[in-house]
């Protein structure tokens, strides 16, 4: 059979790595996939820059349009990133009655809705396994390994950029702003890391997991993002000593009231094996009412982790040329028509435990007066921790563990405690998970 042609929008990282991962495993790829797969046209936009992979055979083009126009190109690969113009060429490639592989996750999460929309009108594919933990076949697992299964919950470290961070805080006994800055050397982080730290790189890629795993429209709006960049050393060692682990965890869970959709840093009890997943590397546990717990690890960026993911799309893709558009596997895992409209919770209503760290005046009845605070909402103690007073400063350091509590109750609670006159700075709350069953 003739080879299907592709175009690639954008050479940078990732392009590349598709680039090499293609020409190196030609013969196995066109195996697996039945066909040859073929890059022909290419955009970028640096011409001129040195790479480490032949180009040959390729024609190269600034216009992204003019690959999507192509009239030989049958796939575009979208690896440019950002919103606009990849918004712009995904529709255009779509309406062209083209296939879509593409690794944007900002893309599927705030515009996957209209996007997948017009394709099912389209008749075509939009693939994109890469957008969520670079070379980790999570999205495949979700929507096709698990289809028997009603899925509870997932909870995955999908940023590895906050990973490393929390990682060397916790083995070196470093601060926050120290590591980020050599993340920074590193190419770990960008120079603006919001995204990362801040959190909203994972929930775009949590808000993807939870619409595969629940049959939920995208609703990038509805995540609750909390970032890592007010963790500070001693609370990475205060969590050890209580034999946990602090992870910055996207979590998206079933409940009967409604879905559960947030993305902020956690304790984890140190035994579980996602509290050992360390550096830049990416882990997705997802728990099934069939299977039960179910653990994804791998590297979650990189030229050719991610490529491999795009590469192994192309090959879906060249699978389902022949294949009748009704019998394909729906973009979101559900058929269209069956997506749920299950409410997604607001954040109050959710339940959860809680780490609670405070600093309070060394005094008799501060204690007390705390813990009537938190039975006034309702809030059971699990576990204290009192360091040595500071006697210079005549303040001591209480950490508190709490049983499952409303997050509404609990800020309540928080609201009354720093009422007090006993504290000396805010309470600082991590939340925890146990993710047992």
């Amino acid at each position: 059979m003739k080879p299907v042609k592709i175009g690639i929008l954008g050479l940078g990282t990732v392009g590349g790595g598709t680039v090499e991962v293609l020409a190196r495993n030609k013969d196995e790829i066109a195996r697996r996939a039945g066909r040859e797969i073929t890059v022909v046209a290419a955009a970028a936009r640096d011409l001129d820059r040195p790479r480490s992979y032949s180009l040959e055979g390729i024609r190269l083009t600034e216009d992204a349009a003019t690959v999507v126009a192509d009239p030989e190109v049958e796939v575009v690969v979208e690896l440019m990133g950002g919103i606009e113009p990849a918004r712009t060429m995904v529709l255009e490639a779509i309406a062209a009655g083209k296939h879509v592989v593409t690794a944007n996750k900002a893309l599927i999460a705030l515009h996957g809705n209209e996007i997948f929309a017009r394709a099912q009108e389209r008749g075509v594919v939009v693939a994109f396994e890469a957008a969520v933990a670079g070379g980790i076949p999570i999205i495949k697992a979700l929507r096709e390994g698990l289809a028997g299964n009603c899925i509870d919950w997932v909870a995955g470290i999908i940023n590895g950029t906050g990973n490393f961070i929390l990682t060397e805080m916790r083995d070196h006994g470093r601060d926050f702003a120290d590591v980020l800055a050599e993340a920074q050397r590193l190419g770990y982080a960008e120079a603006d890391p919001t995204f990362d730290v801040e959190g909203i790189d994972a929930a775009h890629k949590l808000c993807i997991l939870a619409a595969i795993a629940f049959g939920i429209p995208l609703q990038f709006e509805r995540v609750h993002i909390e970032g890592i960049s007010g963790i500070t050393r001693e609370d990475v060692v205060f969590a050890g000593e209580l034999g946990y682990r602090i992870k910055h965890l996207g979590v998206a869970r079933r409940t009967e009231a409604g879905f559960e959709l947030r993305v902020h840093p956690t304790l984890i009890p140190e035994r579980r094996l996602i509290a050992n997943v360390d550096g830049v590397m990416n882990a997705v546990l997802v728990h099934g009412d069939a299977v039960g717990p179910t653990l994804y690890y791998g590297a979650g960026a990189g030229a050719e982790p991610t490529a491999s993911a795009v590469v192994a799309d192309l090959v879906d893709v060249v699978r389902a040329l022949t294949a009748d558009p009704e019998n394909r596997v729906p973009h979101l895992a559900f058929q269209p028509g069956a997506l749920s409209d299950h409410p997604v919770l607001p954040i109050g209503d959710v339940l959860t435990s809680f780490y609670l760290r405070l600093r309070a005046h060394d005094r008799p009845g501060v204690l007390a007066d705390i813990t009537r605070v938190l039975a006034a909402q309702g809030i059971s103690i699990e576990a204290i921790l009192q360091r040595e007073p500071d006697p210079e400063r005549g303040e001591a350091t209480i950490i508190m563990l709490t049983q499952r509590v409303r997050e509404g109750d609990m800020q309540r609670a928080i609201e009354g405690i720093e009422a007090l006159a006993h504290l000396t700075s805010p309470v600082t709350r991590i939340r925890m998970e146990a993710l047992g069953r």
